[in-house]
């Protein structure tokens, strides 16, 4: 039986189109979550393999410890049951989310984006369509940024919640953005594993505040967290994530590879 997402998926899944980073390959967080629901309603960790298809059934290999996507025989990602071990800052309060949000600039970042199109932090998806979260510093002394988040009545899964993969994908991009305001070169990355907790799913209209900082770099890896409040301060989601820094020649590759 085939399942779209937002429920446990049997035999395969189709990720709608929709839900594209690049053009035409899936939101990396997306496919996370995707992978990640296949195998557990707890904390998971997914590496991503090669960018995720959109619109094409994809086969789900799972026991109870592992499970991965296939598209053919090509492996597009595989989830494990994890930890996710960090330490968030003191909650960003949604008055200093917005106040962060004021200082974006949103012209230069659309002029220097490689994916306009992407549903987290794709400036050209319009509101009820994309996430439409860009991050902008946080007044703190400790580097942090945030962005208000109300989802949009259209992810509702059925429940009045937001269903787990877009969780994930408002989690995915922004744990990117945490080196977007410093000083320096900052050649595009993509994800490459991730790993999340969901305590509570964001309802459906419920102002909520998404933050991200970093966590360091190794040769080409960047290393971030992130997470997900709510209004009162609440954690209701959390997650590392690993980006790999995209050399020019391999920025064409992934570019052939999705188009």
């Amino acid at each position: 039986m085939t399942r779209s997402t937002g429920e446990r998926i049997s035999s395969t899944v189709t990720i709608p189109r929709r839900f594209t980073g690049p053009p035409r390959s899936a939101n990396g967080g997306y496919a996370c979550g995707v992978t990640a629901h296949a195998l557990t309603e707890g904390a998971a960790e997914v590496s991503l393999r090669t960018p995720p298809p959109v619109e094409r059934p994809l086969r789900v290999a799972a026991d109870d410890q592992r499970c991965a996507l296939y598209d053919g025989e090509q492996l597009i990602s595989e989830a494990r049951h994890a930890k996710v071990e960090i330490t968030p800052p003191e909650p960003v309060t949604v008055a200093e989310a917005e106040a962060a949000a004021r200082t974006f600039e949103f012209a230069p970042y659309r002029a220097s984006t490689p994916f306009p199109g992407c549903v987290a932090c794709g400036p050209d998806r319009a509101e009820g369509d994309g996430l439409r979260i860009f991050p902008g510093l946080v007044d703190r002394t400790e580097p942090l940024v945030a962005w208000p988040w109300t989802p949009d009545d259209s992810l509702d899964s059925g429940d009045g919640g937001v269903d787990v993969p877009t969780v994930w994908a408002a989690l995915d991009c922004p744990s990117g953005w945490a080196w977007y305001h410093q000083p320096g070169p900052n050649p595009p990355h993509v994800l490459g594993r991730m790993a999340a907790q969901i305590a509570r799913r964001p309802a459906c209209g419920e102002p909520t505040v998404v933050g991200s900082w970093a966590l360091g770099d190794a040769n080409r890896k960047r290393f971030s967290a992130s997470a997900i409040w709510s209004a009162d301060g609440t954690l209701l989601a959390c997650a590392r994530a690993t980006w790999i820094a995209l050399t020019e020649e391999q920025m064409e590759q992934f570019a052939a590879s999705v188009s």
